[in-house]
């Protein structure tokens, strides 16, 4: 493919991404909270500070992969790096390849870190790619930690996708066991399961986004790419993020559990924590505000967004992160169904 057709497939992801619309029922409606009506804390007793294994969080909401490889994404990653310095947001950028293949893409990577010279920026590279090449990633980018994303049903409904996997699971123990920052396997939108966790565990991968079915669908951006638009029937697969951070209970002890795909609230994020993740990751919403409002009102929905959270927290009871994880919680009969019939050990 011609460094052109990869510059127009890169455009062609983010405006169909932006057209999406979120699921009329969501996953995340079939969690509730246990309310309690007397708080024994203050709003301003909530701390959302996330700390993890290697670094520091101020915040558990991050920007997620979208963009970068073209000059339209290059002026989004730049607007979305200026919202994370503003806010403190840790960001991650959309696939490297571009750059990694033609080094003319890579000022619209390069802009994040040179906006956001402080940041905990993430860099992203697919599941197949050398480690000399995951290496020259987190290099351009001076990344704090290297997001590797697997997708095998976006590649096979992409008209010119990747059609071998095999060697993936022993490509990525490779990266992890070179690249001397975290590495953060992450899925595009359709889910873990624990028998995945249980393989990456088994490589020694320590940071997982579970990136659940419910957000940006690839299965429905590359079958607008296909001629005949033939694979539809394909729209709903794989886990919900609820269903996949119910996968990860047994795993969240030893493993950092990252959060996102069709997280559209400040209760969505909570309902995340509330099942282990220590992250929670949005990529269209940010993406959508900042293309029809701009920056600084991107940046007034952030702040709105972190004074929601501890709200919603403070209904909790819950000071901290951890706190969070306490709360009680009703789940309705399709994730009971779903938590037995996977012999989850859910409390």
């Amino acid at each position: 493919m011609s460094d052109k057709k990869r510059e127009q497939r890169k455009n062609e992801h983010v405006e169909i991404a932006m057209a999406q619309q979120d699921l009329p029922q969501s996953d995340f409606d079939k969690m509730r909270f246990v309310h309690h009506s007397i708080p024994s804390i203050d709003v301003n007793e909530v701390d959302l500070t996330c700390e993890l294994d290697d670094f520091t969080l101020s915040s558990p909401l991050y920007i997620n992969a979208m963009t970068g490889g073209s000059d339209w994404t290059k002026q989004i990653n730049q607007k979305l790096a200026q919202i994370a310095e503003a806010t403190g947001l840790a960001m991650a950028v959309g696939s490297t390849h571009a750059a990694l293949r033609n080094q003319d893409m890579a000022p619209s990577f390069e802009i994040v870190r040179e906006v956001n010279p402080d940041g905990i920026i993430f860099s992203n590279v697919g599941a197949d790619v050398p480690v000399e090449k995951a290496q020259e990633a987190v290099k351009l980018l001076d990344a704090n930690a290297l997001q590797v994303h697997v997708n095998a049903p976006q590649e096979l409904v992409m008209p010119e996708g990747n059609r071998t996997f095999s060697t993936w699971l022993a490509n990525l123990k490779d990266i992890v066991e070179t690249i001397d920052v975290p590495v953060i396997v992450k899925e595009v939108g359709f889910g873990m399961s624990k028998e995945t966790l249980n393989q990456l565990y088994d490589i020694g991968v320590k940071y997982v986004d579970v990136s659940g079915r419910g957000g940006t669908n690839f299965v429905n951006i590359e079958n607008e790419r296909r001629d005949l638009k033939d694979m539809s029937y394909l729209s709903q697969w794989g886990q919900s993020t609820i269903e996949s951070l119910l996968e990860s209970i047994g795993f969240q002890a030893d493993m950092n559990i990252f959060a996102s795909g069709g997280v559209r609230s400040p209760l969505d994020v909570v309902k995340s924590l509330a099942l282990g993740a220590k992250a929670v990751g949005m990529s269209r919403p940010f993406l959508n505000q900042v293309e029809e409002h701009g920056v600084e009102a991107t940046i007034e929905y952030v702040n709105a967004f972190h004074k929601q959270l501890k709200k919603i927290m403070t209904m909790l009871n819950a000071k901290n992160l951890d706190d969070v994880v306490k709360a009680q919680k009703v789940f309705n009969h399709d994730l009971i169904s779903w938590i037995k019939q996977r012999e989850l050990n859910v409390q």
